[in-house]
């Protein structure tokens, strides 16, 4: 070969190289990993966290991929912390697990008798509390990616049926923080605070008298064997409210394009998944429960006039709470319900 067309061979390679590299970084990802603190198989995780990661990988065209972490990075009160720090790219959780008061306004999905349908709760609460109580202002540090709650809240124990509001005194309930810790201390009971995995242990050992919990609690940690009687509520006796997020520095590297697809697939759409998945799992605890013949029973009208008579309260120190900052919490709680199907 001579020199010429030697240097003409260089000359293509290092072209062919050049094009290579560009390609290369023109489809190069970005790769995330989702701290998940709930058992691997629990409904939520198996049927919502995980196909969301799925579809934005699919909805990038493989430009940015999401890890599910088989172990959680941190305690569960910590998560919201770990993403708005960096620490986790993405995590869940409950506001209520975090004790200070930067998440005011997602109270409104913790109320009694909020709704009776995870889907129809969960796509109502994303719609209000992101809407005009305007939520991604009080997730600072990180980018809101969905909002959900629960199937409607119960109160299951293995001491006594509910017959009338005398019945809560001295139950050890445990309560996930935020309204319902209020709610029934208020009702006469002593509520304790510990996170959903711990609940097993310290039932069947007698710490706790009972816990307040959806359907789908039951069959998930095995409660079935230490619970005797279940109170249903129309609406739910309360709810609890969940959050996913981004770290904002991770969402910023993302394009433009790229976070318009993963967008379209979070907020509202992934409000009617994660409800599905609480949807088929309350299913499955109902079934389990009366395989193991618990009591499941209705509230009398006296426990709901006094649980209605504790939430007005709770509803209207709220309302007035963050009034202060220019949101009319009557209003949302109204629009809320309305899109939840609740009539109250």
């Amino acid at each position: 070969m001579n020199i010429k067309l030697k240097g003409n061979a260089l000359l293509l390679a290092g072209i062919a190289t050049a094009a290579m590299s560009i390609a290369t970084t023109a489809v190069a990802e970005t790769k995330l990993a989702l701290s998940s603190w709930l058992p691997p198989r629990h409904p939520i995780v198996v049927e919502a966290i995980k196909p969301w990661a799925k579809q934005v990988e699919e909805v990038t065209d493989g430009r940015v991929t999401v890890r599910v972490l088989a172990k959680p990075m941190g305690p569960p009160p910590a998560h919201y912390d770990m993403a708005a720090e960096g620490i986790a790219d993405i995590t869940y959780g409950l506001h209520s697990f975090t004790t200070d008061d930067r998440f005011t306004r997602s109270r409104i999905g913790q109320f009694s008798f909020i709704g009776d349908d995870a889907v129809a709760g969960s796509k109502a609460f994303w719609n209000v509390y992101s809407g005009p109580l305007e939520a991604q202002k009080e997730h600072e540090g990180t980018k809101l990616l969905g909002l959900f709650v629960h199937g409607p809240g119960m109160l299951h124990n293995n001491v006594r049926k509910i017959e009338k509001t005398d019945d809560f005194s001295g139950l050890k309930i445990r309560v996930p923080g935020g309204y319902i810790s209020d709610l029934m201390s208020g009702l006469g009971s002593t509520t304790l605070f510990m996170s959903s995995g711990e609940v097993y242990e310290k039932l069947s050992r007698g710490v706790i008298d009972g816990v307040t919990f959806p359907y789908d609690a039951l069959a998930a940690f095995k409660l079935t064997e230490d619970v005797k009687y279940t109170m249903k509520v129309p609406g739910g006796i309360y709810n609890t409210t969940w959050f996913m997020v981004m770290n904002e520095d991770k969402w910023n590297e993302i394009s433009e394009e790229d976070q318009a697809a993963i967008e379209a697939i979070s907020g509202e759409a992934f409000a009617a998944l994660v409800g599905e998945a609480w949807v088929g799992a309350d299913e499955k605890g109902s079934a389990a429960a009366e395989k193991a013949g618990i009591e499941i029973y209705e509230a009398p009208a006296e426990v709901v006039d006094a649980i209605k008579s504790q939430a007005a309260d709770a509803e209207t120190a709220w309302s007035e709470a963050i009034s202060a900052d220019g949101y009319d919490g009557t209003a949302a709680l109204e629009e809320m319900r309305k899109q939840a199907g609740v009539d109250f």
